[in-house]
């Protein structure tokens, strides 16, 4: 018998309760990307299955058997008119959701904008560069891509309290800063001197509706 828990991996899923699972599925697969990968369906054990779907995104090994399941609960009350960070009635604040690197966000952004979908934060933080958006049910949901792990990890807690708030409306929320990152913990005094592809504070185009 171990004395200490084993530490676990990471989270395997999340599974959301929605009081209209269509409405939900549209804004998991339209706006942020997520593909269906299975449906709760009735069994000789289970006649009257909830109404219950499974998604998934693509991860660095292929499909994962699902990232997030929603669950139809036409009992749960309606959400703010608006949506913040804080202070919302709500038992989650928010889900986050990895793109695979910063050429793929920038192009999210502009899909989205292209939609009319609203930006409420874009923020640059110490270990992702993230946009918050919320879906029908009042759940904040963070878009983001990973800053690259030489910045952050040697002190994680300093990186995590690192924000600063970028515009969220007009061609302004299309621009990122690729270059002259700050570091944080034993490089603190450095700054990023990478230049990755498409470097510099770069705007897309939106793409057409």
């Amino acid at each position: 018998m171990t004395e200490k828990p084993v530490v676990p991996r990471g989270i395997n899923h999340l599974v959301l309760n929605v009081r209209n699972l269509e409405e939900s599925h549209k804004f998991w697969t339209e706006v942020v990307g997520m593909q269906q990968v299975g449906e709760l369906k009735p069994a000789p054990n289970r006649p009257n299955p909830a109404k219950m779907r499974f998604y998934s995104g693509t991860g660095t090994g292929g499909t994962h058997h699902h990232d997030m399941a929603l669950v139809e609960n036409p009992s749960l009350p309606e959400p703010p008119a608006a949506w913040s960070m804080f202070e919302m009635p709500m038992a989650i604040n928010h889900i986050a959701i990895t793109y695979p690197n910063r050429e793929a966000w920038l192009q999210q952004l502009a899909y989205l904008q292209a939609r009319g979908v609203k930006f409420d934060r874009r923020v640059e933080h110490g270990m992702t560069h993230s946009l918050y958006i919320h879906d029908p049910n009042g759940y904040g949901v963070e878009l983001l891509y990973d800053l690259p792990r030489e910045i952050w990890e040697h002190d994680i807690d300093a990186a995590l309290n690192y924000a600063v708030a970028q515009p969220t409306e007009g061609a302004e929320a299309l621009v990122d800063r690729a270059t002259d990152l700050p570091m944080f913990g034993a490089a603190s005094t450095a700054r990023v001197a990478r230049e990755p592809r498409g470097a510099g504070r770069q705007r897309l185009r939106p793409y057409p509706a």
